[in-house]
């Protein structure tokens, strides 16, 4: 895995070149300009939602209907939370609990007690491998989480850089450190760019240059940063009608894109169709609205954040009140009301209280980097140190554990967020025989099996933490060493494997059970799916190893592979071995980490390792064996369920 997230710092510039940069906003205006952020987006998402994913191979023409959205508002009297506001609100309440730089634990915590249901994609993702124990920025890793080049970040992270007015460099940096939660790679870059945009927007009125402006911070080369360019460009040859650019974006980002990450929930070609309807909106938020639908795509999610942007920009006299006051007896923007219909105990609240708790989050990040409150002719004013920047908060951030088998090389780095160079010290423990710990990189070999308690300590010279490892060496992997290979499901029908509301790239599944037995546990066809009909009568799936002579063993290792919305994966699992009548026992045994909770799909996690411990058994063969969850349909595209698991990859290890 890659472990550093020192690359953004390596390429943020500073633009105050050394001096100190300041910009001065009134208290009434960072008001202001804050409500247009939250109706801006609400507006956008409420809206958008009447055309989400509903134009892909092309574009919407109108006329444009509200009806979704009107119902929804009638049923709540006032505006509805949803997935692009929703986490928003829930990091409000995360400021106010920790600081306005909580750190990726207290996310954690936060995302696993409010975030039950109704996420998706990398989000989804993210939430379950939060509850297999993982810390962000691994929950958005590429190695674990197949969805990482999703839309999600940049649509749940704007009130990162509506708090930080002016501060373009810091809200670059947080946005970077907040799309790490459940992203990677190029798909970190679209939640940059709008963060930038977000932050500029409260000084910038020109829509041209505040897009261009919003795309310093990324590296030269990066891939976004290269299609807001093309976007510009494709606009200035045609500024009067957006559908021949549509059409480019389309061809080279849809039909055009990569088998692994094709999809019409792509981050950088919904970004791009966020951009699109920016230029061409010509700052009217109505305008964009409309356009931003008809680029179609996962349009709702990037209404919602251009439409914040230009509430940003314009203030709150920029919300039309045809959209945000659609009923006689609403006074107030959306009534006032923001009805929580999807998060666990977050309460439903006054919109102008929402908007007046974010104003005291934005005054301490101001204050908090180098700003300062004055009075100017009676009036309280913000002088914002434009040149501020973001620092990661210390912490140990938790990945998988490391795979430590007897007689194999041991190169695994422990992590922690970080823009500088930290102590790392062994305090506690020992390692096993032929491993050394230095700089946070664990190396060498060992044939010594079993567990090794240690502690490690992690100091930046002004706070010190202590975090506590079980490191375990396990046996020799000995299921090359088979004489049969046992499992139910021998080739996958990958034909029928859209029963599941497929989401993840075709790229990664195999149709062949050998698959399980290759050593590779992520990639391309490291994948076997035991779906074999669109059926979802109970069916119990089992994964294993016959021998020719008996074997000794004491752990099994368990390896999901990409899950589907509904289904991969076990309602219950437990390890069996053959006894010398020829009968299947079962295995008591300890799992690490804890198998889930419930076969609830939001706290399933994608490869994720399940390691069976238990005292040595002699057998001639092995399996784990578990019933399958089916979860029914809500999908308007799917009426059957095959009922499978997905699995990369079983272990067995030799006891000594």
């Amino acid at each position: 895995m890659k472990r550093l997230l020192v690359i953004f710092a390596a390429f943020i510039t500073l633009v105050s070149c050394g001096t100190k940069a300041e910009k001065a906003i009134s208290e009434a205006e960072l008001r202001d300009k804050i409500a247009g952020a939250w109706l801006g987006q609400m507006v956008g998402n409420i809206y958008g939602l009447e055309y989400e994913n509903d134009f892909v191979d092309e574009p919407g023409s109108g006329p444009f209907t509200w009806e979704k959205g009107f119902k929804k508002m009638i049923d709540v009297d006032g505006a509805f939370s949803d997935d692009d506001t929703d986490v928003e609100y829930m990091y409000l309440t995360l400021m106010e609990k920790f600081g306005t730089q909580p750190t990726y634990a207290q996310i954690r915590d936060g995302w696993m007690y409010h975030i039950r249901d109704r996420v998706w994609l990398a989000n989804r993702a993210t939430l379950g491998l939060m509850h297999y124990g993982l810390t962000p920025p691994f929950t958005g890793d590429e190695d674990v989480n197949p969805h990482w080049f999703q839309i999600d970040p940049q649509l749940i992270n704007e009130i990162w850089a509506f708090t930080a007015p002016g501060m373009a460099e810091y809200a670059a940096g947080i946005s970077d450190w907040a799309a790490r939660i459940t992203s990677d790679s190029w798909a970190v870059s679209p939640t940059v760019v709008y963060g930038t945009m977000y932050a500029n927007a409260f000084f910038e009125k020109d829509m041209r240059k505040l897009i261009e402006g919003s795309i310093e911070f990324l590296p030269e080369g990066d891939r976004y940063k290269e299609i807001v360019k093309e976007c510009i460009a494709l606009y200035d040859q045609n500024p009067d009608d957006w559908h021949p650019a549509r059409q480019v974006i389309a061809d080279k980002y849809w039909h055009q894109e990569n088998t692994f990450s094709k999809t019409i929930w792509n981050a950088a070609l919904n970004g791009a169709m966020g951009i699109l309807s920016m230029l061409y909106g010509d700052g009217d938020m109505a305008k964009t609205l409309e356009i931003g639908c008809a680029l179609g795509f996962d349009c709702d999610n990037q209404t919602a954040t251009v439409c914040g942007i230009l509430g940003t920009m314009y203030g709150l006299s920029s919300i039309p009140e045809e959209y945000s006051k659609p009923f006689p007896h609403w006074e107030k923007h959306f009534n006032d009301r923001y009805i929580n219909v999807t998060r666990y105990d977050m309460p439903d609240a006054s919109i102008e209280d929402i908007i007046n708790r974010t104003v005291i989050q934005a005054e301490k990040v101001i204050l908090e980097n180098g700003g300062r409150i004055e009075e100017r002719d009676g009036e309280k004013w913000y002088v914002i140190n434009t040149a501020a920047k973001y620092s990661y908060p210390l912490e140990f951030c938790v990945g998988p554990n490391p795979r430590i088998i007897s007689g194999e090389p041991v190169d695994y780095e422990f992590y922690a967020v970080t823009t500088k160079n930290y102590d790392w010290k062994l305090i506690k423990g020992e390692l096993p025989e032929g491993l050394t710990f230095k700089n946070g990189k664990l190396t060498g070999t060992t044939t010594k099996a079993g567990h090794y308690p240690i502690t490690l300590s992690l100091s930046d010279g002004k706070t010190t933490l202590e975090k506590d490892f079980d490191l375990v060496v396990r046996g020799r992997n000995i299921s090359k060493e088979c004489t049969e290979l046992l499992s139910l499901s021998k080739v996958s029908r990958l034909d029928i494997i859209d029963s599941c509301w497929t989401t993840n790239s075709m790229d990664f599944y195999t149709e062949k059970v050998e698959a399980i037995n290759d050593g590779v546990i992520k990639g391309p066809h490291s994948v076997f799916a035991t779906v074999t009909e669109k059926s979802n009568a109970p069916k119990r799936d089992y994964f294993g190893y016959r021998w020719e002579q008996p074997v000794k063993t004491n752990m099994v290792a368990f390896h999901y592979g990409c899950l589907e919305e509904y289904g991969g994966w076990y309602s219950n699992m437990h390890v069996e071995y053959l006894d010398a009548e020829g009968n299947w026992q079962p295995i008591e045994a300890t799992v690490t980490p804890a198998l889930p909770k419930s076969d609830e799909v939001f706290i399933q996690p994608h490869f994720a390792e399940f390691v069976f411990e238990f005292e040595p058994v002699e057998t001639t063969a092995v399996r784990v064996i578990g019933d399958n969850s089916i979860l029914i349909h809500y999908n308007k595209y799917t009426k059957n369920v095959a009922g499978f698991v997905s699995v990369s990859e079983v272990q067995v290890y030799e006891a000594f």
